[in-house]
């Protein structure tokens, strides 16, 4: 037990083969130890666990062999090597500088500098975590960093590039490592349990190199630790039980439900995985990734973004030919939103089930949707042979021995109206079906009766029965009729109605084609006085001697 070592310091890696996943970094540096083009100065750059210090330990003891191989390896049996792999070189210097980030520590390294090597051709010098360093650090490593001498060779690492100066990535060869896949992840945990003898299912090791998230050092904690729970047999259902990793089975038990547009079985799925503790964000997030990974899998092209294990693959393939696409975009769309909404959300439970609500929605059939519009195209929309929509302004000539209208208000489809047709759509005063084609034509008093009978059927609205009873209808031309109003509460009283008005006369004068205009009667459009100069004005018109005794008494109208 003493001398056992973490898989992540075990199965460091010591070449450049064995470094997982920057097959194009580790090419380059090969490269160029082999051709003797090596810069004085390098940045390593990327996320946590991918292989930056490991790879710059490497390339040290490399550039350092006596007896390097034909393929840029190092060949770990001469005394630079072996004395790199005992951890004995006095040729390479590790800073780490989110300790060692002040001007002296710098002034340390740069007198070692100046020190040439015992033994091979370089001084190598590591500084991780560079970002760290104060900027007077970095002002005092600027002009080594530039021009060091021919001895030494400065390699730098930082998972935050953006943190460096300028100045300090100017004088640098740049390498951004990028995150380990999945693939090649698995493939070494592989290797790793068959080195340490465990037996592991191809699924297990697929969660866990998930849950690294790109990082290697991460995934061989991981294993460490499940490997100890299960006692060296790594199973699926271990796995997701010791990392509390949300099943895939729920994701698709709660797919099943959503497509089914069962409410109720969504609801009591969300309430089983709440029971087992997971955060309801980190429910939100999976299933958003749940629908996305359905959405890749539907298209071979996207296949390469598809990164699930083998035996889960089926699943999803056969349960995204059941997803149509305009599902899946309005499915990750949702998801994303509760998910930002998550945070601020007093009820968050309310708010996950309300997503849940919207997914069964998506796929149910719009037939209600579809009546909606048909009851608001009779006020909104005119027929092909009624240009004129419906309670808009009035552009026909009046009827002889009318005044025209000074002021004729439009009248769109109100809110009002809209949450109508939403709340009780099939309530219509509209006796029989009227069809399209119905134009009969009908004279005043036929239109004058009609709008009296609805008048007298109007029971709970006093105010717009008392409108209706006091403006009359004015038939024009092309099936339409002018009701002209005393006040605006009036006006609206009578757009609001409308949707149950106009059908009605469309059925009972057989004319599919009728209209309604409404305007503000001219005498009830008189212009108010506000302003103290148009009040003496106005007064000024009543009475002309105010003028006289304005200036008599040198008054002004202010």
């Amino acid at each position: 037990m003493d001398n056992y070592i973490v898989s992540a310091r075990k199965y460091r890696p010591s070449t450049f083969r064995s470094v997982v996943g920057q097959k194009s970094l580790t090419i380059t540096l090969k490269n160029a130890i082999t051709n003797h083009k090596l810069a004085h100065a390098y940045l390593f750059c990327g996320p946590r666990g991918v292989g930056k210090t490991s790879c710059a330990r490497i390339f040290a003891k490399t550039i350092n062999c006596l007896t390097p191989a034909s393929d840029g390896e190092a060949c770990n049996e001469c005394e630079s090597c072996r004395a790199f792999n005992e951890q004995r070189s006095y040729n390479i210097h590790e800073l780490d500088a989110a300790s060692n980030n002040s001007v002296d520590d710098i002034r340390s390294l740069i007198d070692q500098v100046r020190i040439p090597p015992a033994l091979g051709k370089y001084k190598v010098f590591i500084i991780d975590e560079v970002h760290m360093l104060s900027p007077q650090a970095f002002n005092a490593f600027l002009k080594t960093l530039e021009e060091p001498p021919r001895h030494a060779l400065f390699i730098l690492a930082t998972t935050e590039k953006h943190k460096v100066l300028p100045t300090i990535l100017s004088r640098c060869q740049i390498y951004d490592f990028s995150r380990i896949s999945i693939a090649d992840m698995v493939e070494h945990l592989e290797y790793v349990s068959s080195e340490e003898g465990v037996t592991a299912e191809a699924e297990a090791l697929n969660v866990i190199a998930q849950k690294a998230d790109g990082g290697m050092r991460d995934a061989l904690s991981i294993f460490d630790q499940v490997a100890s729970f299960t006692n060296g047999n790594i199973t699926y259902q271990a796995v997701i039980d010791n990392l509390n990793v949300l099943d895939y089975e729920y994701y698709f038990r709660l797919t099943d439900a959503i497509l089914s547009g069962n409410v109720r079985s969504a609801a009591l799925i969300l309430d089983d995985i709440l029971s087992k503790g997971f955060d309801g964000q980190h429910i939100i997030t999976g299933l958003a990734s749940h629908f996305r990974d359905l959405l890749v899998c539907k298209d071979a092209s996207t296949l390469v973004l598809f990164e699930v294990g083998a035996s889960i693959r089926e699943r999803y393939r056969e349960t995204a030919t059941r997803c149509t696409d305009p599902f899946l975009f309005k499915a990750i769309e949702l998801a994303n939103g509760c998910d930002l909404n998550y945070r601020i959300s007093h009820n968050k439970r309310l708010l996950m089930e309300l997503l849940l609500i919207q997914l069964c929605q998506i796929n149910q059939p719009q037939a209600e949707e579809s009546k909606k519009k048909l009851l608001i195209e009779p006020v909104g929309e005119s027929s092909p042979a009624a240009p004129a929509t419906s309670a808009v302004p009035a552009t026909s000539s009046p009827q002889a021995g009318q005044a025209p209208p000074k002021k004729v208000s439009q009248a769109p489809i109100s809110t009002s109206i809209r949450k109508a047709i939403e709340k009780e759509p099939e309530k219509q005063l509209q006796p029989t079906p009227v069809t399209d084609e119905e134009s009969a034509n009908f004279e005043q008093s036929e239109l004058t009766g009609c709008w009296d009978e609805y008048t007298q059927g109007i029971e709970k609205n006093a105010y717009l029965k008392g409108a209706m009873v006091n403006c009359k209808p004015v038939l024009q031309e092309n099936y339409t009729f002018e009701v002209a109003v005393h006040n605006p509460g009036q006006q609206e009283e009578l757009l609001n109605d409308s949707i149950n008005l106009l059908p009605f006369l469309r059925a009972n004068l057989k004319n599919s084609h009728i209209q309604m205009r409404i305007r503000i009667c001219e005498t009830n459009e008189k212009k108010l006085a506000y302003t103290s100069t148009e009040k003496y004005e106005h007064l000024m018109n009543i009475n002309p001697v105010l003028d006289k005794l304005r200036e008599e008494f040198n008054l002004t109208p202010d």
